[in-house]
């Protein structure tokens, strides 16, 4: 193996790996300041993830919003965009997904409702993510600053029309009717149970297929086309891409709005496949964490599903810790976000130096 396959392997699987295991290692260590056992607490965690079928349900239904949010980050990456506006965009992803399904007869089958669905999140999310796009490309508008608005702005619309255009006639819950039966996305335990087998219930549906299923197309996307080809050579470098004949303009407009058109399909999994009407905040940290699972899977589909799995293992082992610990809050779940941005993110290049010249040293010419 040469040089740059080896620098390769260290930027994709190493520096990950070791970046993860430092931000265990600084959550074990604010475990010990609160005077919880670590290995204790690791015990509890993954047996809530894993232990149970009921549990290993939920921690695959978390990971696949993270699949979805991860999937939309990384796309912004690869154009050189920090889309920080992931949370907007599912929660607005998440109105086109209701509106499609209230406003269609609720006879309708099946066949229409769940494509139809899937469009309108599709397409609301990135409607949603147009607007900073084009102030980017045609205003000079930063990104990050508009995205983080647009958070903003998004929570304010769904607040009011959830109070006053969407909510159920005599409820005093800001939340949707209850979709048509024939919309809802069929549960995993229900399927099987089809074939004999049994499973525990838990939210788990077929979304998680349809987040596989666009994990591989935006591989083929971005590393298999034109327009992919396009992307990753404006983040590379804009000015080269310039010379090559790209317009950034029109990567900027096409990479987020295919980002914030990902990140509107939380609400397939959220409202189609397990709650069944629009509620609010149903998206709530699906956004940002979409931010940690792209750069710890280095903005590559097989890297984001590996660690979506993983954060979909801390939002459902983090809720049994703090059910079985009286100590442990569900807030240390944020704690170990943070701590994977930290170190995946700000640090991520913090052991590249020794561990390059370790196992991929440049080699001497003989004179």
């Amino acid at each position: 193996m040469d040089r740059n396959s080896r620098i390769n392997w260290i930027n994709r699987l190493i520096l990950p790996a070791l970046n993860v295991l430092s931000a265990f290692t600084a959550t074990a260590i604010i475990f010990i300041l609160i005077d919880v056992d670590p290995i204790e607490a690791t015990q509890i965690l993954l047996y809530g993830a894993f232990g149970y079928q009921e549990g290993f349900g939920y921690t695959l239904y978390y990971a696949t919003n993270f699949i979805f949010t991860g999937l939309a980050v990384a796309v912004a990456f690869h154009a050189g965009l920090f889309n920080i506006g992931g949370e907007g965009q599912a929660y607005i992803g998440g109105l086109g997904t209701a509106i499609v399904i209230l406003l269609l007869d609720p006879n309708t089958s099946p066949w229409i409702f769940i494509p139809g669905s899937i469009i309108g999140g599709l397409l609301f999310g990135a409607l949603w993510a147009l607007i900073p796009a084009y102030l980017q490309a045609y205003r000079g508008s930063h990104i990050v600053i508009t995205t983080i608005m647009f958070n903003f702005l998004a929570s304010s619309l769904m607040v009011y029309l959830l109070v006053n255009v969407l909510r159920e006639t005599g409820q005093m819950q800001p939340e949707s009717q209850l979709f048509s039966e024939n919309s809802w996305l069929p549960f995993i335990h229900n399927i099987v149970a089809k074939f004999g087998f049994s499973l525990e219930e838990s939210p788990l549906n077929v979304s998680i297929f349809i987040a596989l299923l666009f994990s591989l197309l935006i591989w083929i996307f971005i590393w298999h086309t034109r327009w992919g080809y396009a992307i990753r050579a404006t983040g590379l470098n804009s000015t080269a891409a310039i010379y090559a004949g790209i317009k950034p303009k029109r990567i900027i407009i096409l990479s987020m709005c295919i980002s914030g058109s990902l990140a509107g399909l939380v609400g397939i999994n959220e409202l189609v496949g397990y709650q069944h009407r629009l509620i609010m905040d149903f998206h709530f940290g699906y956004g940002f964490g979409g931010i940690a699972v792209a750069l710890m899977g280095r903005n590559h589909p097989i890297g984001i599903i590996i660690a979506a799995l993983l954060f979909g293992v801390l939002y459902q082992g983090g809720a049994e810790l703090a059910f079985e610990l009286s100590n442990i809050s569900r807030d240390i779940v944020v704690v170990m976000q943070a701590l994977i941005i930290l170190f995946c993110g700000a640090l991520q290049y913090m052991y590249s130096p020794w561990i390059i010249r370790t196992f991929a040293p440049i080699e001497k010419e003989d004179s």
